[in-house]
């Protein structure tokens, strides 16, 4: 007979993930649940029929029994239970004593079909110890939280001190990290409610969970499962015969000494890539020679990159579950406070590994470039570099920049002054490495924007001055941060960048003074003597100069006297006054006047 798997911890964990109940959302997963027990019931064809008369279903053997039998009796303890849930929900919202009373008979209709479950678990002889304790386990804790909701304390804390020993028992002997991380999960699920129902018993030690679990579960475990020393030590004989065989174990990750926890079993298999990824990339590194071409080392880093990216996108959609809108109210405050620091760890390990794959990209470009010719601007080079070099050095750089700035403003940066410094001496040298480049574009043939070179020269001297400095407090120090491994930075690198600036600032100066005596080209692109500009022209015809004065300010000598030069303004009235015509003198009087008077007319 074929042995019969449950796992009703890891079954029901995926689903509530998979379908809203991490969210809150406890009608999408009863709607789910409900489609699932449908399925299920026409699969085993033990469905009760459209028919007016009800049809006893026969009973379950253990014999005949199936995964899906199980699998049956956990989905329809898991609707009901998300529909209590939704229940009591809605009780609180809208203050309705009859809901609370409907979600608590919901709530125990849930718990009926989980001790089905256990039952036939228990019948079935080809099932493995550690399904049995998982299936003890969640009954456990049914019956934990219906005893909460009722607020009986004590008995819920009788329940939950037992479930929380069978999950570090599953724990600390689990095969994988994935059914470790899986036992936590739970773990952190109950622990507040076994803290407030010690708050309410009156416990002066309600924080110490640990305690209360070794206190209170030796008393009552043995009460609450039956056989629960023969079922422990089962479970450890099967431990130690599967122990030889294939095991998925996570290394222990670190970040400066101390242990990262991971306790999901989602960011475990998402970090057991980045493992595999991680140990291929160091492999394929230390077996190619650095002489080879450059592509095959960059490729190295798109399967550790996309193993960070996945580890990423799981990190966050937990963080995003742990928000006020999202969060499960069973979440523990430290499992929150672990999930925000996982997901800045692989933010920043994301980014580490994406820089270090750019830098290895510029060095390959700079490698595979002729450098520019430090001579007089006489001499020609006997390469001349791809225009295309330069700007494309500037986007990596451009981008090398931006992941570091991203690093920096990480939580975990800001809480290591050490790491701080570093990142921000990175940051500087970085911006003075870009200058360097971004200056030669500037001071390429066509362009030839020698002053914008220069400019951009004295720009990056003050960001390796800073970078000095940096370096030199975190020199003070016995070693350097490790987490800055994938960006080798030193005094040595600074003076050679601050050479190379040196070098470039004498070529400039000197192609720019070949080029049109180092004189700033003007607005238009043309070179030579600067236009005048607008405003000076205006200002003639509001202003009168004394020209003689300017002259002689100049160091030009006058050659004729002030007085008998008239101004210019004079000479433009008097023309304006000789193009006025000069009015008639009156004719002499005649008759016709004479006679114009008589009549009125002047």
């Amino acid at each position: 007979m074929a042995n019969i798997s449950i796992r009703p911890l890891l079954l029901a964990n995926e689903e509530r993930n998979a379908y809203g109940l991490r969210y809150n959302d406890n009608t999408r997963y009863r709607k789910h649940c409900a489609n699932k027990v449908h399925r299920l019931r026409s699969t085993l064809k033990i469905t009760h029929g459209k028919g007016r008369d009800f049809k006893q279903l026969p009973t379950i053997s253990p014999e005949n029994t199936k995964d899906s039998h199980l699998q049956l009796f956990l989905f329809e303890t898991e609707r009901l239970y998300a529909y209590s849930n939704e229940l009591a929900a809605e009780s609180l919202e809208e203050d309705d004593a009859k809901a609370r009373r409907r979600g608590l008979a919901k709530h125990r209709r849930s718990l009926s079909w989980a001790q089905k479950l256990l039952s036939l678990c228990q019948e079935i002889k080809n099932i493995s110890a550690g399904d049995l304790i998982e299936a003890h386990v969640y009954v456990l804790i049914l019956v934990g939280r219906l005893h909460f909701k009722r607020y009986e304390f004590s008995d819920a804390l009788e329940h939950f001190a037992v479930a929380y020993e069978l999950l570090r028992i599953l724990a600390s002997h689990s095969l994988s990290s994935r059914d470790q991380a899986l036992a936590n999960v739970f773990i952190d699920e109950i622990s507040p409610e076994i803290r407030y129902s010690a708050h309410e018993l009156g416990r002066e030690k309600a924080y110490d969970i640990e305690g209360i679990v070794d206190e209170i579960s030796p008393k009552c475990r043995t009460k609450l499962v039956a056989n629960y020393t023969e079922l422990v030590a089962s479970y450890q004989k099967e431990i130690a015969k599967a122990a030889g065989g294939e095991k998925r174990r996570l290394q222990p990750v670190l970040w400066e000494g101390q242990e990262v926890p991971i306790r999901n079993p989602e960011l475990v298999d998402v970090f057991l890539k980045v493992q595999d990824a991680q140990a291929q990339k160091v492999a394929k590194l230390a077996s190619e020679d650095k002489k080879k071409n450059s592509r095959s080392r960059v490729a190295v880093f798109d399967a550790l990159l996309n193993a960070w990216s996945d580890a990423e996108d799981v990190s966050r959609k937990l963080v995003e579950a742990q928000q006020p809108g999202g969060a499960s109210s069973t979440t523990s405050v430290a499992g929150t406070r672990d999930i925000h620091f996982v997901h800045n760890y692989i933010v920043f390990q994301l980014l580490a590994q994406r820089t270090e794959r750019d830098l290895l990209i510029v060095n390959a470009l700079v490698a595979h470039s002729t450098p520019p010719t430090h001579g007089t601007s006489g001499v020609k080079d006997s390469a001349p570099v791809d225009g295309r070099l330069n700007p494309a050095l500037v986007k990596l750089l451009d981008t090398i920049s931006q992941s570091l700035n991203q690093m920096r403003t990480l939580s975990v940066v800001d809480e290591s002054a050490d790491l701080a410094t570093e990142l921000d001496a990175r940051i500087l040298y970085t911006k003075a490495w870009r200058c360097l480049y971004l200056a030669r574009a500037y001071a390429v043939v066509p362009l030839r924007q020698y002053g914008e070179a220069l400019a951009l020269t004295q720009r990056a001297h003050i960001h390796l001055r800073e970078a000095t400095s940096l370096l030199s407090l975190s020199d003070s120090g016995t070693e350097r941060h490790s987490a800055v491994s994938f960006y080798a930075l030193s005094q040595k690198d600074v003076e050679r960048l601050e050479a190379d600036f040196e070098a470039d600032e004498l070529r400039y100066k000197t192609d720019w003074f070949a080029y049109n005596g180092g004189v700033l080209q003007s607005a238009d692109g043309a070179g030579g003597k600067p236009k005048k500009p607008l405003f000076f022209d205006i200002a003639l015809n509001y202003v009168d100069l004394d020209m003689n004065r300017l002259r002689e300010r100049a160091g030009k000598v006058s050659t004729a006297k002030s007085a008998s030069a008239p101004s210019a303004t004079q000479t433009k009235h008097d023309a304006i006054k000789e193009e006025k015509p000069e009015p008639e003198q009156p004719a002499q009087s005649t008759l016709s006047s004479l006679l114009g008077g008589w009549w009125g007319r002047k």
